[in-house]
C-alpha cells in the first residue's frame, strides 16, 4: 500500500467564553462521582474505533471510566425509532451529560430535555438543523464537534463525475427514517445532478439487511455511479460497504477512509475518530463546569480525498493524473 497523506486537523472555533456553571459543579460534588450517558446508534462493537476515540478524549482530560467518571450506554442497534426511549431512559437515571450523539439522537435528546447537556458528533449543520443558534456560541444545552461531510455531498458528486465522465445517471443512497436529514441530502444533490446534466435515482436502506439488495436493484436502474449519503446507519457498516460495492463492481464513494480500504473506490470527508476525540474532550469541559451554550461547535478544517487505485482497476477505470494528484491517500 502506498499512501500519500494529509494531516487531520481539527481547530475549535473562535467565540463564546468558557464560563462557569457552578449550579452543575455542586450537583456532581453532591453526588460524587459523574456519570455519563453515551447514546450510540448502532452496537458497541460496530463503535469500537469511536469508543476508544471518546475514551482517549476523556482520558486526556483527566478523566477514566470506573475511576472518576461512570458511563451508562445505550445503544439503539441501528433502529432510529428508539433515540427517543433511550434519551428519556437516560434522562430518568440522572446523568450530567448525554454524550456521543449521531444527528438523529441529538434530536431526540433535545426534544426530550432542555436542562441535560448533550454533546452531539455527526456530519451536518447544526445551525441549519435547529440544534445550535450559531457555530461560535451555541446558546442552549446542545454542542459538539462536526465535520460537516453532508455539506460536501455535492463535491463527493463532483470526484464520482471526473473519475466516471461517461456516465449518465448516479444512484444516492439515504436512510428515509431520518427525515429532515435526508430531505436535505436530496436537496443538494439532486441539484447538483442536474447541473452536470445527470439523472439522480434514490434508493433507500433503513436496515442492515437491507443494504444488499439496493446493490441488487442498482443494474437495473443502469447508473454508472453511487453515493452513499451520510447517515449513522452507513456509517457503521462503511466497511460493509465497501465489500459490497467491490463484489457488485459498483463505482462509489462514501465520507470515510474505511470504506474505500475496505475495497469501495473513493472517499472524500473528514475523520470520525478525531471528531470522537474531540467529543469527550467537551464532555469533560462540562463535567468540570463549562456550559455547552459557552463552549462553541467544533467544526473540521481538514477533508481527506482517498482513492483505491486496485478498485478502479478492477472497475476498468484510469484515475486522471489531476485527480490522483490532489488524493490524500492512494491505496494500491
Amino acid at each position: 500500500m502506498t499512501a500519500f497523506t494529509g494531516r487531520r486537523e481539527f481547530i475549535t472555533l473562535l467565540g463564546g467564553a468558557a464560563a462557569a456553571w457552578p449550579v452543575a459543579a455542586r450537583a456532581q460534588q453532591r453526588r460524587g462521582t459523574p456519570v455519563v450517558g453515551f447514546l450510540g446508534s448502532a452496537t458497541p462493537e460496530l463503535w469500537a474505533d469511536r469508543l476508544r476515540a471518546f475514551h482517549q478524549g476523556l482520558n486526556e482530560a483527566g478523566y477514566f471510566e470506573g475511576r472518576n467518571v461512570k458511563i451508562e450506554y445505550r445503544w439503539a442497534e441501528d433502529q432510529n425509532t428508539r433515540f427517543t426511549s433511550l434519551a428519556e431512559d437516560l434522562t430518568r437515571s440522572g446523568v450530567d451529560v448525554i454524550a456521543g450523539c449521531s444527528f438523529g439522537a441529538t434530536l431526540a435528546a433535545k426534544a426530550v430535555t432542555a436542562a441535560v447537556p448533550i454533546v452531539f458528533a455527526f456530519a451536518a449543520d447544526p445551525v441549519e438543523a435547529g440544534l445550535v443558534a450559531s457555530l461560535s456560541r451555541p446558546g442552549g444545552n446542545v454542542t459538539g464537534a462536526t465535520n460537516l461531510n453532508s455539506e460536501i455531498l455535492t463535491k463527493r458528486l463532483e470526484l464520482l463525475h471526473e473519475l466516471v465522465p461517461a456516465a449518465t445517471s448516479v444512484a444516492l443512497l439515504v436512510n428515509p427514517t431520518v427525515e429532515d436529514q435526508t430531505r436535505r441530502q436530496l436537496i443538494s444533490v439532486q441539484t447538483a445532478a442536474s447541473t452536470m446534466g445527470l439523472v439522480l435515482h434514490v434508493v433507500h436502506a433503513s436496515a442492515a439487511h437491507e443494504l444488499e439488495p439496493v446493490f441488487v436493484t442498482l443494474p437495473r436502474l443502469e447508473v454508472g455511479g453511487l453515493i452513499i449519503g451520510s447517515d449513522p446507519l452507513f456509517t457503521s457498516r462503511r466497511e460493509q460497504l465497501g465489500v459490497l460495492t467491490a463484489r457488485h463492481n459498483v463505482p462509489a464513494i462514501y465520507q470515510y477512509r474505511e470504506f474505500a480500504a475496505a475495497g469501495g473506490l473513493m472517499s472524500y470527508g473528514g475523520s470520525l475518530t478525531e471528531m470522537y476525540r474531540l467529543n469527550g474532550l467537551y464532555v469533560a469541559r462540562i463535567l468540570n463546569g463549562e456550559r455547552p451554550a459557552d463552549l462553541p461547535v467544533q467544526q473540521g478544517t481538514k477533508i481527506d480525498l482517498i482513492i483505491n487505485l486496485k478498485s478502479a482497476n478492477a472497475l476498468g477505470l484510469t484515475v486522471p493524473l489531476p485527480l490522483l494528484g490532489r488524493a490524500d491517500e492512494v491505496i494500491e
